[in-house]
């Protein structure tokens, strides 16, 4: 049986999700799939019109 509320990760226990987080922060490149995908398509699109967007 569940409690409503109360979940547990264990990548967030050991400190995974944390350190994605500071590296993506330092880097400036995301650590998900939908965000690397955003940034490289912000970035092909840039290329290509020579604006974003």
């Amino acid at each position: 049986m569940k409690i409503p509320g109360l979940s547990f990760s264990l990548k967030r226990a050991v400190g995974i999700t944390g350190l994605k987080t500071k590296i993506a922060k330092k880097t400036g490149i995301p650590t998900t799939k939908q965000g690397l995908e955003r940034k490289i398509g912000g970035a092909i699109l840039k290329a290509i019109t020579g604006r974003r967007k």
